[in-house]
């Protein structure tokens, strides 16, 4: 039997996980200069947890969420989202004591049993941010501008920046009605999934990919409509602020998000590269999913953009670049040699150089051209003559030039080199 990875995950090999660290790298370090701190935790959680936040309803918790019973008898998930768990740790450690404002990043695997497609996969990974404290509209263009910037920073050309506000529960309520009134005469017409959502759910129905339903919804009510004066002041000014950092928008009616917990404000960046799942990054507002689930009424926004889709939004000059660090390349020649060689590899490394050695006992050309193979910027070449001599040949493999050197100032002859 042949087994092979289970459908809808991958693996990434070594000629990719260059890439990945990469963007990981840049991710973690554009997210701590803007004053996030990091959050882990564990890969499942209650099963309650997601179906009192997310929405019972919904695609994610009715369809997709990987769920068991433990032999313990409880109800368990792997995480199919990541803000619920955050606001649960949030909740259960009272952060909120410990600041008035809590800035919390993460970049972890999640789990969806959705259709596997371009970018989008059952195992995925995923980074986010969610500030939780403030319910002003400032945290909100901050949230959407180190979105926009992070992908920016990338190297990602050609997205779009969507936003909405879908209010307060107050507006929504009227809203909805207004909502299933302009769609009861054409309920028939509506895909099966629309015609469930009219029920439960109607302003899902916004959410749909059917071209029908698309083109029906054009001349449908605007949730924008129905805002409070205190919901069109704070979406006034997050589209101010925006403007003031310079953070190009475009502003949707229709954009709802797929999760129960958003209030007010709602954004999505897409990108013409990913056709018609075009999604790189979404979030918004969500000021009562602390209450839900058993804390406070804390006021929170955030956002979670995809790893996957955003390696492949990116430009191929960007996913082709690796993390260069000069790689040294240790060549032995000859049994006797053996010890020594192993010394000088296990003193570079305590020194932080990035060196490789042949452990297949290959001839000094086959090493060479290892070398040349993984991209190594020197070669150390030590003999039966070096040995003897107490020195090593240093080969520059961009140049060409070598030199001896005694065996007792490899790390800093190389360290004088950066």
């Amino acid at each position: 039997m042949e087994f092979r990875s289970i459908k809808g995950t991958y693996d990434i090999l070594p000629n990719d996980a260059d890439s990945w660290q990469r963007v990981e790298t840049c991710v973690r370090e554009f997210i701590t200069r803007a004053g996030y701190s990091e959050i882990r935790t564990p890969a499942f959680e209650k099963t309650e947890l997601f179906t009192r936040s997310v929405g019972e309803d919904s695609d994610v918790v009715s369809k997709e969420m990987y769920s068991w019973t433990d032999q313990g008898g409880t109800d368990i998930t792997l995480k199919p989202e990541y803000t619920a768990s955050v606001i649960r740790s949030y909740i259960q450690h009272n952060l909120g004591a410990k600041s008035p404002l809590t800035k919390l990043y993460y970049l972890d695997n999640l789990f969806r049993r959705e259709r596997p497609q371009k970018g989008r996969y059952r195992q995925f990974r995923q980074y986010g941010i969610e500030a939780i404290g403030s319910p002003h509209p400032e945290q909100d263009a901050e949230v959407i501008t180190i979105a926009y910037e992070l992908l920016v920073e990338l190297g990602i050309k050609d997205i779009t920046l969507k936003l909405n506000s879908i209010g307060s529960s107050e507006c929504r309520n009227e809203y909805r009605q207004a909502l299933k009134d302009f769609l009861q005469p054409h309920l028939d017409k509506l895909s099966e999934t629309s015609r469930k959502r009219f029920d439960s759910n109607p302003m899902r129905i916004l959410d749909t990919k059917i071209d029908f339903e698309i083109a029906l919804l054009q001349d449908a009510p605007t949730i924008t409509s129905f805002l409070t004066l205190d919901d069109a002041n704070h979406f006034d000014e997050v589209q101010i602020y925006l403007e003031a950092l310079d953070v190009p928008f475009t502003l949707d009616t229709a954009l709802v998000r797929g999760l129960d917990y958003y209030t007010r404000t709602t954004f999505e960046i897409i990108s013409s590269k990913l056709g018609a799942q075009d999604a790189l990054c979404g979030g918004g507002r969500y000021d009562k999913l602390a209450e839900t689930l058993g804390g406070k009424q804390t006021p929170a926004v955030g956002f979670a953009a995809g790893l996957e889709r955003i390696l492949i939004a990116m430009d191929e000059v960007d996913t082709d670049q690796k993390i260069q660090a000069d790689k040294i390349y240790l060549i032995g020649l000859g049994d006797a040699v053996r010890p020594t060689m192993l010394k000088i590899l296990g003193e570079a490394r305590k020194a932080g150089l990035i060196m490789e050695f042949d452990s297949l006992r290959r001839s000094i050309k086959s090493q060479m051209r290892e070398a040349n193979k993984i991209g190594a910027s020197l070669a150390i070449i030590i003999g039966d003559k070096e040995l003897k001599d107490k020195s090593v040949q240093i080969k520059d493999l961009k140049n060409g030039q070598q030199e001896s050197i005694p065996i007792d100032s490899i790390i800093s002859y190389i360290q004088s080199l950066n």
